[in-house]
């Protein structure tokens, strides 16, 4: 690779790192009132972005501590459906809008405090410094 593309790569990388990011939402902890049925799915887009895990009450009043990877948003909620891991079972699961009495955003949020401008500070701190060959890795979850 010769040093001009090499400098025009590096330049494209520098400005992307000015490109505006997304608000992140202090959920964890966050319990949702669910009295309506739009809130209800407002509330389960929200777990499906959210990178910990939530707890679930079913209308049964069964608990499941589960981390939300999936969900389809049908015509009703009979029709809606998240899917989810967790711990106690290999398999995924799913379970419908309507047997959700409750939710609760219970686990630690992987994703607070990790923010683009960090990263960005962190490599140009390092590049000021004369590092070479830096790149920015995410920490190691506990």
């Amino acid at each position: 690779m010769s040093a001009e593309v090499l400098k025009y790569t590096i330049e494209q990388v520098e400005a992307l790192e000015l490109a505006p990011g997304t608000e992140h939402e202090e959920l964890e902890g966050w319990v949702p009132e669910l009295a309506s049925e739009d809130e209800l799915r407002a509330a389960l887009e929200k777990a499906f972005d959210y990178r910990g895990d939530v707890t679930i009450t079913l209308r049964s009043g069964e608990k499941i501590e589960a981390y939300i990877f999936n969900r389809h948003t049908g015509a009703t909620l009979e029709d809606s459906f998240v899917q989810y891991f967790t711990p106690k079972a290999e398999e995924k699961r799913k379970v419908s809008y309507a047997e959700i009495a409750r939710l609760e955003f219970s686990g630690k949020d992987r994703a607070a405090g990790k923010h683009w401008e960090d990263w960005v500070k962190a490599y140009n701190e390092r590049k000021a410094a004369g590092e070479t060959h830096i790149g920015l890795h995410p920490e190691k979850l506990e």
